[in-house]
């Protein structure tokens, strides 16, 4: 057998590794034409390259991808721990393309775009939303092994949004496909079913999982097994007293007329609104809400008159079919929620704080507020008496049966122009005042912070007073 040069061959592996070096490093190489075609771009990309040397890129050419990538989730560590949220960003999409089955990346990566980023009074920026979930439709491509992807993306539809309940129906579904899905989050998809409408699949897979749970608690009386039977029983139980008492059942036997149930005769909620603009881009919301309990949030947003994507009191959140994390540097969309107590809001947003959030630079001369209250995201102390769909809701002025169809909600819009927002002009010395034609000033405002108006039990009694000091 003929004897390989070893040394011969070695020199010549030394002098390729020295050339590749060499083109990697050199102006005008590897290195910067991987940057220009397919690194991160914009301010954040710029950062991130300063951080990577040749010789690390260098490494992943010669299959160490997955070990870059953990040196800088490393480094990503710090910036998280400093707050320097902006950093994190292009590491987080250079990590998933240099190890795209590393789970605990993109899962962390959606939890940061769409939650971590917020303005001085804590309002998370929903530019970021659709970029989060194109990063989890990525990660669940590259990893449908597992559940977690799926869940994660999931719960964004389900948490975050808040309200398109199909979407996040669809992704539960495929979570609780996967073998591996951890028994307790598959109540998910419960809840998802239920306020999806879809009751009786809600109640189906609450079966099945009782059975599930029976089970394993017959062969295993562990703590975990004997919550898991009780929390699922607890929750079934819950949701067959409300098929019945909400008139679900009757609505479905066709005689819901005849039948008292919790959610006849329907309550006029009495909403209106005043926006005022007491400072440039301070802008102040008090209204009405005729119903006494605590806990009603009423989603308020302000967008762009023409803002790419916008729905009613909603946007477009899954047209993105691939992951950009840069978000739009003109639009502006502000989206919070108006707490009503004692039957009246009163909300002041300074959106003046955080230019770079609130840009107002589109070109857009009209700022178009909806205000919006969907039961299915409601409390079940609220939807008890409203029902899942609404029809134990009523209102003179905006209840909305075409917005969310097969929905009644309530929805409306006022419309600001920039001149307005900003104070200027015709507005400079004079209050820009916008309100729904049914507004009345008095008792619109809100009382003393520390009373809370409590329901008496009996309908004729008058409300109790809880003061809190």
């Amino acid at each position: 057998m003929r004897r390989t040069n070893r040394p011969k061959l070695f020199g010549i592996l030394l002098v390729l590794f020295l050339a590749q070096m060499f083109l990697h490093s050199v102006p005008g190489g590897i290195v910067d034409r991987w940057i220009k075609n397919y690194g991160p771009s914009g301010k954040q990309g710029a950062f991130v390259m300063s951080q990577v040397d040749p010789t690390q890129i260098l490494v992943q050419l010669f299959g160490f991808r997955e070990f870059l990538a953990g040196i800088l989730w490393v480094r990503a560590d710090g910036f998280f721990d400093d707050g320097n949220y902006d950093a994190v960003l292009p590491i987080i999409r250079l990590c998933t393309l240099l190890d795209p089955k590393e789970v605990d990346i993109y899962a962390t990566g959606m939890w940061h775009i769409a939650y971590n980023f917020t303005d001085d009074e804590q309002r998370s920026d929903r530019r970021y939303v659709a970029s989060a979930l194109a990063l989890g439709k990525e990660g669940a491509a590259q990893n449908n092994n597992t559940y977690e992807l799926f869940f994660e993306t999931g719960w964004i539809w389900y948490h975050k949004i808040d309200d398109d309940y199909p979407q996040a129906v669809k992704w539960f579904k495929e979570a609780a496909a996967r073998d591996d899905i951890i028994p307790a989050r598959r109540h998910l998809l419960a809840h998802a079913y239920e306020k999806n409408d879809q009751i009786k699949e809600a109640l189906d897979l609450y079966d099945q999982l009782l059975k599930e749970a029976e089970t394993n608690y017959a062969k295993d009386k562990s703590f975990y097994n004997l919550q898991e039977r009780d929390t699922v029983e607890n929750n079934m139980d819950n949701l067959i007293v409300r098929m019945v008492q909400r008139g679900w059942l009757a609505q479905k036997r066709g005689d819901y007329d005849k039948g008292e149930y919790d959610t006849k005769p329907p309550f006029d909620v009495g909403f209106s609104a005043r926006v005022t603009v007491d400072d440039p881009k301070v802008l102040h919301f008090v209204g009405t809400w005729n119903v006494l309990p605590v806990g009603t949030r009423i989603r308020v947003i302000l967008r762009d008159e023409n803002y790419p994507g916008a729905k009613p009191a909603e946007l477009d959140w899954d047209a993105r079919t691939s992951v950009d994390l840069e978000p739009s540097k003109t639009n502006t969309y502000m989206q919070d929620q108006l707490y009503v107590k004692n039957r009246r809001f009163d909300r002041r947003c300074d959106l003046s704080k955080d230019v770079t959030m609130y840009p107002f630079n589109s070109r857009s001369q009209r700022y178009t507020i909806e205000f919006y209250w969907n039961p299915r995201s409601a409390p079940a102390h609220m939807q008890d008496k409203f029902g899942w769909n609404g029809e134990g809701m009523a209102d003179a002025n905006f209840l909305n049966t075409n917005v969310r169809p097969g929905q009644r909600v309530i929805y409306t819009t006022l419309t600001l122009t920039r001149d307005q927002i900003f104070r200027r002009g015709e507005w400079a010395n004079k209050v820009p005042i916008v309100q729904t034609a049914n507004y009345k000033a008095e008792g619109s405002t809100a009382t003393d912070d520390h009373v809370i108006n409590i329901p008496a039990l009996r309908g004729e009694e008058a409300p109790q007073k809880l003061t809190i000091k």
